[in-house]
């Protein structure tokens, strides 16, 4: 039996590289690595191109009329449906409007979860797309019972890997005091206009003690 080990090794490599130009056999064909282990399934592939017309109709199709296309079996079949199922999915929770964040109370209570019991000054970042669907909700960093460094070029890297066009920062005061000081007002500031430039609006900096949160929005210290 031929070792097929090193092709697709390097089918995976190219898929990550430049998965938005892969074609439509070559992705069946990587699908179909994980149905079958050991056989070459770029022929296959192309036989449920050919079959089915396109990449669509493969997902589209029914269980009985994969399997009708010779060497697919049901592990192909479960596959390739749980893949359309899971496309559907996150399809219904990115074009879902019920869950967005409308206001700072919303961003609290994503946020509020992430401080709670902190001992250190702590940041976090909320990253969201055009529509202020949240894509993710990262840990910037930590720091001492004073202060945490706002690292811009992690922040400018998180939101741009996340493909992020909105932005809500968050960190909290160990003080007992959640009033923004005057560096938080700067700093707020200046990461704006370098989030500009990579096409990422920052749209609040919220500042959390204990169960009190206060917007930088809301309270007049930021305008974004």
């Amino acid at each position: 039996m031929a070792d097929h080990s090193g092709h697709r090794g390097r089918l995976k490599q190219e898929f990550l590289l430049r998965p938005d130009s892969f074609p439509d056999h070559k992705l069946l064909e990587l699908l179909l690595f994980y149905a079958n282990p050991r056989s070459d399934t770029n022929p296959l592939a192309h036989d449920l191109m050919d079959h089915f017309g396109t990449l669509a109709g493969v997902l589209d199709a029914t269980p009985d009329a994969l399997k009708a296309v010779p060497g697919i079996g049901e592990h192909a079949a479960t596959l390739f449906k749980a893949v359309n199922e899971l496309s559907r999915r996150y399809h219904a929770v990115r074009t879902d409007v019920s869950g967005v964040p409308q206001s700072s109370r919303d961003y609290f209570r994503l946020l509020h979860s992430y401080f709670f019991g902190a001992r250190n000054e702590c940041l976090c970042l909320l990253c969201m797309d055009g529509k202020h669907k949240v894509l993710g909700i990262r840990q910037m960093g930590e720091g001492n019972v004073n202060a945490v460094q706002v690292v811009t070029r992690l922040i400018v890297e998180a939101a741009l890997a996340l493909n992020a066009t909105a932005v809500v920062l968050a960190h909290n005061h160990v003080s007992g005091l959640a009033i923004p000081s005057q560096e938080d007002v700067s700093t707020t500031y200046a990461l704006r206009e370098i989030l500009l430039h990579v096409g990422v609006e920052l749209v609040d900096h919220l500042v959390f003690s204990d169960d009190d949160m206060v917007s930088m929005r809301d309270s007049g210290y930021y305008t974004p």
